[in-house]
């Protein structure tokens, strides 16, 4: 199902610079105020060259775990509907199914409401 889908999106804190992930449903939108508000500063979408940095791959590959940098992460708590879920695998061609509980696992994804 698209709710099964995980994309991948970084984005970056206006005054720190972090990256923060955030891994969201196939079918939400992220509301970017709500996660400004986790991360304690305004956020901007991440140009292609700094997810590339953080992440080693290009949008649209970008997998939820494996990046160069630790991020902090917000997992969309709507994939707790689903025992699996699907993600991509470091290119916009390959994917791979894991269990949500896993991803939270591997992540160390805080569970929040993310969509818009």
């Amino acid at each position: 199902e698209l709710g099964q889908i995980v994309k991948s999106l970084i984005f970056k804190g206006k005054v720190s610079g972090k990256p923060i992930l955030v891994l969201t449903s196939g079918a939400n939108r992220v509301d970017e105020k709500r996660i400004s508000g986790y991360a304690g500063e305004a956020i901007s979408r991440a140009d292609a060259d700094f997810v590339r940095a953080v992440t080693g791959c290009a949008i649209g590959g970008v997998p939820p775990i494996g990046h160069i940098q630790k991020m902090e992460t917000w997992l969309d708590e709507d994939f707790l509907h689903y025992a699996t879920i699907w993600a991509a695998a470091g290119t916009p061609n390959a994917i791979f199914e894991l269990a949500t509980e896993d991803l939270k696992k591997m992540t160390d994804g805080k569970v929040a409401q993310v969509k818009a």
